[in-house]
């Protein structure tokens, strides 16, 4: 068998997934705005006036996994509380550590938490930018400590998990999740 080229391999070797049905584009708009919607009310309107915070960048990124892209393996339950979960407390421990050294922190941060969603069969690509928000985000975030890993992306997480299994079970044409462990 022949070694393939190193560059050759960029040329990619497969068809373009086609495009979603526009039932399935507006399926996915209804639950990213629920799930985004729910978080940031909360934020607004009852965290409001506390140290806490519930909306975090990550959250986008998760709900064009598990509203949009639900059969992916990377938008399952599984994958998407557990990878926010490694990734936070990765994250917070990487600040405490090396909060001095914030390059060295933040390259920490976001390569130990994939090593480890890797490792616990729990990949969930969000997480990666969990783990940086807790080195980089604002002094309320560093404030939190390990309390981020709870409020906001635990709590945040299993909102957004109940608006997905709420709404990607409504059309017959789709189901959420395809495994929960």
């Amino acid at each position: 068998m022949e070694k393939e080229c190193y560059f050759s391999k960029m040329r990619g070797s497969a068809k373009r997934p086609p495009r979603a049905s526009w039932k399935e584009v507006i399926w996915s708009w209804i639950g990213a705005f629920l799930g985004i919607v729910a978080v940031a009310y909360l934020d607004a309107n009852v965290l409001s006036g506390t140290d806490y915070i519930m909306l975090i960048g990550s959250f986008g990124a998760s709900a064009v996994l598990i509203y949009g892209a639900v059969k992916s393996p990377l938008a399952q339950p599984r994958n998407l509380i557990g990878g926010h979960i490694i990734s936070a407390i990765v994250g917070v421990t990487c600040y405490k550590f090396l909060n001095t050294h914030m390059c060295i922190a933040s390259a920490m941060a976001v390569a130990t938490a994939i090593a480890l969603m890797h490792m616990v069969n729990m990949l969930h690509p969000p997480g990666g930018a969990t783990s940086l928000i807790a080195v980089i985000g604002s002094n309320n975030i560093h404030a939190l400590g390990y309390e981020y890993v709870l409020i906001p992306v635990g709590a945040g997480a299993i909102i957004m998990l109940i608006i997905a299994l709420i709404i990607n079970n409504i059309p017959s044409s789709r189901r959420y999740p395809e495994f929960w462990w």
